[in-house]
């Protein structure tokens, strides 16, 4: 079996969860036996049985692909839609609809919201995702998998080690994540947070400004840039007071996953995609002033040492498991 991964975007202009999302996945999946190999976009003779397309492919694209013989798998994060609200959903529903009957083809394909109706199978990270696709996009049920992050196993087999005071955060310094209202409630709180992470742009406003408040508060705020080594990082995970991700919006964040591998008891965004994958194992945090969230930061600070760890996540080799089952499955049968 030779499965060609594809994706948009290129890794050199945006880093973040979905490089380890792809990467991990690949490489699981070769521990098992299974032939991955990037889709080179410029090789006519390249052979595969199968397309996994992280993102949303053009319909073209999938039918394409399906005319040549290939399966299409395709993977999307519902980053922005799984948090916004039932009433925001419910309008762009109707807008997708009233669009659907009254724009031409040529500018509703572009959306590729058909796709979701061709793909051979869909996957989505979390039940409240793969709810979404069903109900804003039409994908059918019966080719709707739940496939989740995985874990690497430095942190799944990190040894306990004797908790500090900092929590921890670790994300990418961009409005999304929304580290500096974090770093701001921290400073109301006085409450020690040590932030791991890096801006898309060193230029960008955003962080700036988060650099510039870290500097200003050191008693409160620790800021060195990302740690790298994933050993060390298992190693602050095991030792921090707790973790904390107040962002605006998730998928499934390989971030808090890493955390609960490590028992980090976590302080979360009170938002679907938190609730449906950690239930009562997490701490939740609406997204509030920063007075409000000063003190439920400051409450969780006291609760940490006492909270039962949240659940443990899977291993990448669990998931490449799940994936090679799905794609043997998809290939033993016709459409």
């Amino acid at each position: 079996m030779r499965v060609l991964f594809d994706h948009p975007s290129p890794f050199a202009l945006a880093h973040g969860g979905f490089q380890i999302q792809i990467e991990q996945t690949a490489a699981a999946l070769r521990s098992l036996g299974v032939e991955v190999e990037f889709l080179r976009w410029w090789d006519d003779t390249q052979r595969g049985d199968l397309i996994h397309y992280f993102g949303r492919p053009a319909e073209d694209y999938v039918r394409q692909a399906q005319r040549h013989g290939r399966k299409v798998v395709m993977a999307e994060l519902l980053t922005a839609l799984g948090s916004r609200s039932s009433f925001q959903r419910l309008g762009q529903k109707a807008v997708i609809s009233l669009a659907e009957r009254l724009l031409p083809e040529s500018f509703t394909a572009r959306m590729a919201w058909d796709s979701y109706r061709w793909a051979d199978a869909v996957v989505a990270l979390t039940p409240w995702e793969a709810r979404l696709m069903q109900e804003m996009f039409g994908a059918p049920a019966a080719r709707t998998h739940v496939v989740p992050n995985g874990v690497e196993e430095t942190f799944l087999r990190s040894e306990s080690r004797l908790r500090g005071p900092w929590l921890v955060c670790t994300a990418t310094i961009t409005e999304r994540k929304r580290v500096l209202e974090l770093a701001q409630a921290a400073a109301l709180a006085q409450t020690p947070v040590w932030i791991l992470g890096q801006p898309y742009s060193d230029s960008d406003p955003y962080a700036l400004r988060f650099e510039q408040l870290a500097r200003a508060q050191p008693r409160w705020i620790r800021y060195e840039g990302p740690v790298r080594d994933r050993a060390r990082l298992a190693e602050i995970y095991r030792e921090a007071r707790g973790f904390v991700l107040l962002s605006s919006m998730e998928s499934l964040s390989l971030s808090a996953l890493e955390a609960s591998a490590c028992a980090c008891p976590l302080l979360l965004t009170d938002l679907p995609w938190a609730r449906t994958v950690f239930g009562p194992g997490a701490t939740y945090c609406p997204i509030s002033s920063t007075a409000q969230t000063a003190e439920a930061l400051r409450r969780f600070y006291a609760q940490a040492p006492s909270l039962p760890p949240p659940p443990k996540p899977h291993g990448w080799k669990e998931i490449a498991t799940q994936f090679k089952s799905l794609y043997e499955g998809l290939l033993s049968t016709s459409r």
